[in-house]
């Protein structure tokens, strides 16, 4: 059976929207796979639609904006490639990080967006079907991309992503800047702590646990497991709801 790619792309309203546009205009071919949202700003393209689009059974994903420099709200681009940056390192937990792609594309590139669209349409098509597409999704894959919708979602990882640029170029009030290796190796750090952390919430949500129990279906270290559940008790959004011998079992407390 051919496998036809569903693909989903955000297009800035101000360039990549009026290159489709000219590509189209040009009667430019290319392939028909892809599902169009118009978007006033690359930037305004929230990690959690990217999620959220491959829970419900995309392919692949396409974010599009102006080129570095011609951004009619001046950085938008700037915030979309963070955003970017970071869920593609989320992606790469479950293998799906080459499903999505960020591109920029003038509104007089027609060509290019052919191009782009055709190039990118190839590489899903190699990589078939998602796996939690279909009649049949895969249950623990949906699991892990919710752990990485929430994770993406939480304070810590909104607050790094928005200040990246004001910590590495430009100094504090005592005139020290954070190097970009050290920034880097925090948000690396922050990005496995707040998917880990997601999973373990998710999973006690299903039924409270003890710290092997998740240790052993999270496949980590039970000291690092303990370690979170710490972190999330003093968030409050795990308790200790029994004891079973000498075996604390855990438990999600929040809602939802």
């Amino acid at each position: 059976m051919n496998f036809e790619p569903k693909i989903l792309g955000f297009l800035c309203n101000w360039c990549s929207y009026a290159g489709a546009d000219l590509a189209g205009v040009s009667r430019i071919q290319y392939p028909p796979n892809i599902r169009v949202i118009r978007v006033m700003c690359s930037g305004r393209v929230d990690p959690e639609f990217i999620i959220q689009g491959f829970q419900t059974g995309i392919d692949g994903i396409i974010v599009m904006g102006c080129h570095p420099g011609d951004c009619h709200y001046l950085e938008g681009n700037y915030e979309a490639e963070m955003k970017y940056k970071m869920v593609q390192k989320f992606l790469k937990f479950i293998n799906f990080d080459n499903r999505v792609r960020l591109e920029w594309v003038s509104a007089s590139e027609g060509n290019r967006f052919a191009e782009i669209v055709t190039d990118f349409t190839r590489q899903i098509k190699e990589q078939g079907p998602s796996p939690v597409g279909g009649k049949s999704p895969d249950s623990m894959l949906l699991d892990k991309l919710n752990a990485i919708l929430l994770a993406i979602g939480s304070y810590r990882m909104r607050a790094l992503v928005g200040r990246e640029r004001i910590i590495t170029e430009f100094e504090n009030v005592y005139g020290e800047k954070v190097p970009l290796e050290k920034f880097d190796d925090i948000f690396d750090t922050a990005i496995r702590d707040e998917y880990l952390r997601h999973q373990i919430l998710i999973s006690l949500s299903n039924d409270p646990k003890s710290v092997k129990d998740l240790a052993i279906e999270l496949e980590t270290d039970p000291s690092v497991i303990l370690k979170n559940i710490l972190v999330l008790k003093n968030r409050s959004q795990v308790n200790m709801e029994k004891i079973v011998g000498v075996t604390p079992i855990y438990t999600n407390i929040m809602e939802g």
